[in-house]
């Protein structure tokens, strides 16, 4: 998400920060190039001309120019900027689901994932909030449209509203209303059909399914890859509907991320989430702070945590981190972390996550390592008995062999795994002995919480990076993080193989 545009950005502010002394003219010059950026971004030109006005007004009084870190403050600005471009006077808040059960109607046009991205809004109301929910698909026209939620109903464990055919979409839209009153739902999900392109037949339908239930959100699900015609549609959604929200979808292969950028300034509308996948779990609530320390390359440790805290089971990472402390950490404690990973997106979504973690993930991508590298590493270690994965100092010649023939790689992919794990156990005894490991805990969320990455000053962030990199200067790359679920970025991956 963003990939291109916080390139872009990142190149500017990282000659602005070597640069030293500021003058008004340098400020000026990279606001210019800041302005084309965001115009390759696909962010409307009025958006980008506002934008980069008022960083620019901010950034070249002399308290900026004369600082002692000039070219960290003007990222300052723009980071304050760009969240309040995102997010416009005030947060859009949590949805407004109080009062059982409370409606909410689902519009967009066909293909933006509407019906995808009401499964997985429900999915989290279940599991996040424990609310009871249920869906009706209100589209008669699609074929299978209906079918289509019952099944996603099922997949995420959430009731669907029975299929009654030669229903209206009003009618199925006052049963669903009923049943969600008798059934004591908390919310109820209305699925409306979508077209090609808006006409006046789409929105009839969808003004008398508003006027049936009076909707206490209708969220506007727009495809985030067709930018500025994101922004225009719900316009237009919003002019004749009225519209309370917005999700973006397939933000995870937008690199441009323009229509997020504009959204807000444009339609005056929040952004609500953000679709950033077809799992169902690939939702995530929009937010101002976070999506500008990404754009700017400060990562999202936030969102990296929350992700942890999710998929980690508490009693296995209690148990595991007790063995850290003790300086133990064997296959089976390499193989948790790995599948912790996956878990957590693999080395690609970790690491799209880590402050200042772009250009090692570029380095990744020319020398192809990709995500493979841990599906062939858990191979090997399932291909041990159970002793070599407790004792990996068994491991001689003819095991070797044995090993990397049953997980069908070679032996030289077995020896750089072996390195890893030592470099991996040498380093839990060292954060074990000097109380590093209790530290990183609190650093990544333990018991003292930790502070938003994005509410900081670059100076900070600086500074949070360097401590999270003194846990990580060992020979062959960045090891684990001991405290985000137990989850790692192991040492030595450099050398683990290259795509096939």
């Amino acid at each position: 998400m963003f990939e291109s545009l916080s390139d872009r950005l990142g190149g500017v502010f990282d000659r602005l920060t070597k640069q030293g002394a500021l003058t008004e003219d340098d400020v000026r010059t990279a606001m210019r190039e800041v302005r084309v950026a965001l115009l390759e971004a696909d962010v409307s030109l009025p958006v980008a001309r506002s934008f980069t006005k008022a960083v620019t007004g901010k950034a070249t009084g002399a308290a900026v120019t004369k600082s002692v870190t000039p070219g960290q403050q003007v990222v300052k600005i723009v980071h304050d900027e760009l969240v309040k471009t995102l997010e416009g006077d005030e947060e859009p808040g949590r949805l407004k689901i109080d009062n059982p059960p409370a409606p909410i109607l689902m519009v967009g046009l066909q293909g933006g994932g509407k019906t995808t991205t009401t499964g997985k809004i429900a999915r989290r109301l279940k599991e996040r909030d424990g609310k009871k929910v249920l869906m009706a698909s209100l589209d008669v026209n699609r074929p299978a449209a209906m079918e289509q939620l019952a099944i996603l109903g099922e997949q995420i464990g959430v009731d669907t509203l029975p299929i009654v055919p030669g229903q209206r979409p009003v009618d199925i839209a006052k049963r669903a209303k009923q049943q969600a009153a008798l059934g004591g739902y908390d919310v109820y999900f209305l699925d409306t059909a979508g077209r090609l392109q808006i006409d006046q037949v789409l929105m009839d339908e969808v003004q008398q399914v508003r006027d049936a239930v009076s909707p206490r959100e209708t969220l506007l699900v727009v495809d985030g890859l067709t930018g500025q015609v994101a922004v225009e549609v719900a316009q237009e959604f919003d002019d004749k509907v009225g519209v309370s929200g917005v999700v973006l979808t397939r933000m995870d292969g937008d690199g441009r991320g323009g229509a997020a950028l504009s959204m807000r300034a444009v339609t005056g509308k929040p952004i609500r989430f953000v679709g950033l996948g077809e799992k169902l779990d690939a939702l995530e609530e929009f937010d101002a702070r976070r999506i500008a320390g990404r754009i700017l390359g400060m990562g999202d440790i936030v969102s990296l945590v929350e992700k942890a805290q999710e998929v980690a089971d508490v009693e296995a990472q209690e148990r595991m981190m007790k063995r850290f402390q003790k300086g133990l950490f064997n296959m089976n404690d390499l193989k948790g972390q790995l599948q912790q990973m996956q878990k957590m997106g693999g080395m690609e979504g970790m690491m799209s996550m880590m402050p200042g973690m772009g250009k090692m993930k570029k380095a990744m991508e020319g020398s192809g390592i990709d995500d493979s590298i841990l599906r062939r590493q858990i191979a090997l270690i399932d291909s041990m008995t159970k002793k070599e994965r407790a004792n990996p100092a068994l491991l001689q010649a003819s095991r070797k062999k044995r090993i990397a023939k049953g997980a069908g790689l070679e032996v030289s992919e077995l020896n750089q795994l072996l390195k890893m794990h030592r470099q991996m156990a040498d380093m839990m005894k060292k954060l074990g002995k000097g109380g590093m490991l209790k530290r990183a805990m609190s650093m990544m969320g333990g018991k003292g919480g930790m502070p938003d990455p994005a509410s900081m000053d670059p100076a900070a962030l600086e500074q949070a990076q360097k401590q999270l990199g003194a846990l990580g200067k060992m020979p062959g790359g960045m090891p684990g993080m001991p405290g985000m679920g137990g989850a790692a970025l192991p040492p030595g991956l450099g050398g683990f193989g290259k795509k096939k």
